[in-house]
């Protein structure tokens, strides 16, 4: 899709009745106005139809009406209040790191953001992990298949009709057999398991739980499931994208990652027993400026975002759009715009971020999506970001086994990067 429109201009067809809009305008035209979300978006009501989330939701008013029952549990004060959990699950994923040191083998990282970010979903909607680091593998398969999961929803979502034939319907549901059956038996299980917990935290099904009963009228128990399904199925591949961005970003730069680590000691964070705070990371200017820039050049998302031309046209750059044409804005495209974001938008420059067109560059930085249709977890992916990379970059040397060798990767419905093992050292003290 870059190449295309590097080589193209602003406007590619990619469909008979769908463009892909890279102009600087399409940001605000296309994800910040109220258009229709088109229907590809109806595939993440899984297993079936029945179980509608915000994110299947194409028409934004009944999208908005619906986050209202769910959102408020995405609040970082609420989030925080699941901090000393995530904190544990960092504790274990450095345990697996210091075996590595120790040993001296190379370790994918890929693999342990993947049991890391799992288990901090597990700990934040059910106040309960799900065991991947504690037993430092894929238990059941989940994670590859989810994967598989990843892939098919990317690809079914453009044949709603025969997706909804063959397995996303209720019959279906019923006899326990859809593609992604493990995903539904993992979330039932842990809603099950969530709801005999009477020692859990005030934590996301809480939230959840609680609108329940106070709106009763416009929610059902279908939409806390959808919730959790959505969060299971999308809340861990996401984040795993961005710290491994992050850290192969970062150790591929000459200054970046020793920058960060004399930031973190300048601001007195020195006890290696404790994981840095989110509040304590969120004060770091030039970490959280490397984050940012991580998901800028290589973001969670590979995908179109696709909405739907209202019936009175669009006008972009120039161009009039007749009503009921697919427009979809790719994120990685607006994010490697050199008209944007200058000749060197396709390298890793943290100094962006620093810079007085800081303010400027953030609207057509895009990672969580824009508007209405933003990602509602972004916040649990802020948290989770701030406080694994401090901590780690404070900690730890990374270096990749072969600096030649650049990673490889999978474009799902989101990206999925792999084949860049690398050698882990404790740092220092104090270094």
């Amino acid at each position: 899709m870059i190449q295309l429109h590097d080589r193209h201009g602003h406007f590619i067809r990619i469909a008979h009745n769908e463009l892909s809009v890279s102009h600087p305008d399409a940001v605000k035209k296309i994800l910040l106005s109220p258009l229709r979300k088109a229907d590809w978006y109806t595939i993440i009501a899984f297993p079936d139809g029945r179980y509608q989330n915000p994110m299947s939701t194409t028409d934004p008013k009944k999208k908005i009406e619906r986050s209202k029952n769910l959102v408020p549990g995405y609040n970082i004060s609420n989030l925080l209040q699941s901090e000393a959990a995530i904190d544990d699950n960092i504790h274990l994923f450095r345990s697996w790191l210091d075996k590595f040191s120790a040993n001296g083998q190379p370790i994918n990282l890929d693999q342990y953001f993947a049991y890391l970010t799992n288990d901090n979903v597990g700990e934040v909607v059910f106040s309960k992990s799900f065991g991947f680091l504690r037993e430092g593998k894929d238990i059941g398969n989940t994670i590859q298949n989810s994967l598989g999961h990843n892939a098919y929803v990317a690809i079914m979502g453009f044949y709603g009709w025969l997706h909804t034939l063959l397995v996303g319907n209720s019959f279906v549901t019923w006899l326990g057999i859809m593609p992604y059956g493990h995903i539904i038996e993992t979330a039932m299980n842990s809603v099950k398991d969530r709801q005999r917990n009477v020692d859990a935290r005030f934590d996301l099904m809480s939230h959840w739980l609680r609108a329940l009963d106070e709106h009763s009228d416009r929610m059902s128990v279908r939409d806390v499931h959808a919730a959790v399904f959505n969060n299971i199925a999308a809340g861990a591949d996401t984040v795993a994208c961005g710290l491994q961005s992050f850290v192969y970003h970062m150790i591929r730069h000459p200054t970046a990652w020793q920058r960060v680590r004399d930031e973190i000691i300048g601001a007195g964070l020195l006890d290696e027993n404790t994981i840095v705070s989110f509040t304590d990371a969120q004060k770091l200017p030039y970490l959280q400026a490397c984050i940012t820039e991580a998901l800028r050049v290589f973001g969670p998302v590979p995908m179109g975002l696709p909405r739907v031309v209202g019936p009175e046209g669009l006008y972009i750059g120039g161009k009039p759009l007749p009503g009921g044409t697919i427009v979809s804005v790719n994120p990685h495209v607006i994010h490697q715009s050199k008209e944007i974001w200058g000749p060197d938008a396709r390298e890793f420059n943290p100094e962006r971020w620093l810079s007085e067109d800081s303010a400027k560059m953030q609207k057509y930085w895009i990672p969580f999506g824009a508007g209405y249709a933003s990602c509602p977890g972004q916040n649990i992916a802020r948290i989770e970001l701030s406080k694994i990379t401090a901590t780690i970059v404070r900690d730890y040397d990374i270096h990749l086994v072969d600096k030649a060798q650049e990673w490889k990767y999978k474009a799902y419905f989101t990206v999925v990067p792999h084949s860049w093992p690398v050698y882990v050292n404790r740092a220092k003290s104090g270094q």
